[in-house]
């Protein structure tokens, strides 16, 4: 049974403070989720900012309309990836903007709702996509992968150690029936690896869940083409801000800002540019900006949140 979609915004204060929403600006928030950070957005640009609010997830569209109802007339929402952010922009007459912020954590409701099989807490059907109306469930992958593909996404994505035991027991298990909830994925997780080698602090599924959610989703392949496209997007003095909740994703966030903030390296009196670098971007966050104290306290999801920002040259 659905539920109400509840997601607290992480770091709206500092989402605030980095893309300084300005009367008549346009703004992009790729991944929408509620509306919260939206209408954060919407607030601070008023009388006249206007914003076009994307996302996989129809129920969070829905929940985005009913949230930034009071600002009816300046924004638009659509289904849709933030991988595609060039396109979805060009479709709705959007060709330059003055800031973009891409959130990639999974939100509270999507965590919390039984129905979407995201949590290790909760016994749901194993499904794990963002957008449940077409693609690969985790049902499939972990039912049809070979047990050589289960060790590279459990180690790749999740930087689980215990990655190619797991994968044998997984394996193993579904020999004898497919595995197709997530309480059966998790006890075959808490077989595999020795309870002496658990960590106190972390559910031993935590990691595992992750790799799937992100294979599932091809989560990396896609923040990696939305930053390009989000860059390639911004004014001139157009901010981006990306929050993501996990060391892969803020790796490659980090490297694309330094990449895109370094000169050209090709050798002097080169023809064409073929290193790529073009110095269009200035790294607004040394290291990656933290929740407050008081905001942890509020909201214990926060704590994994790690929040990068850059200028457009």
């Amino acid at each position: 049974m659905s539920q109400p979609f509840a997601h607290i915004p992480v770091l709206a204060r500092e989402v605030a403070e980095f893309l300084s929403p300005q009367n008549d600006g346009i703004y992009i928030d790729g991944t929408v989720g509620g509306g919260n950070h939206a209408a954060i957005i919407l607030e601070a640009s008023a009388p006249d900012g206007f914003l076009l609010g994307i996302d996989q997830d129809q129920e969070a569209l829905a929940a985005a309309r009913a949230k930034l109802a009071p600002y009816q007339g300046r924004f638009t929402l659509c289904q849709g990836n933030f991988a595609d952010i060039v396109t979805l922009a060009k479709e709705h007459g959007i060709t330059g903007v003055d800031g973009i912020l891409l959130d990639i954590g999974v939100s509270s409701y999507q965590l919390d709702n039984p129905d979407r099989g995201f949590s290790y807490m909760q016994d749901a059907p194993l499904d794990m996509r963002m957008d449940q109306s077409h693609g690969t469930s985790a049902k499939d992958l972990i039912n049809e992968a070979n047990v050589d593909e289960l060790t590279r996404i459990l180690y790749e994505y999740g930087e689980e150690k215990w990655a190619k035991r797991i994968a044998a027991f997984i394996v193993e298990a579904r020999t004898k029936a497919p595995l197709e909830t997530t309480f059966e994925l998790v006890d075959v997780i808490k077989k595999a690896i020795p309870a002496a080698a658990r960590e106190k602090d972390q559910h031993p599924a935590k990691r595992s869940f992750q790799a799937f959610r992100i294979a599932v989703n091809d989560e990396l392949a896609v923040l990696e083409k939305g930053l390009e496209g989000a860059i390639s997007l911004l004014k001139p003095n157009g901010v981006l801000v990306v929050i993501s909740f996990h060391s892969l994703e803020d790796r490659i966030v980090k490297e694309k800002f330094k990449f895109h903030a370094t000169e050209c390296i090709c050798p002097p009196r080169t023809p064409i540019c073929t290193c790529g670098h073009h110095a269009d971007l200035k790294i607004l966050t040394r290291k990656p900006v933290t929740a407050k104290e008081d905001e942890l306290m509020a909201n214990p999801r926060s704590r994994s949140a790690l929040l990068r920002a850059a200028r457009k040259l």
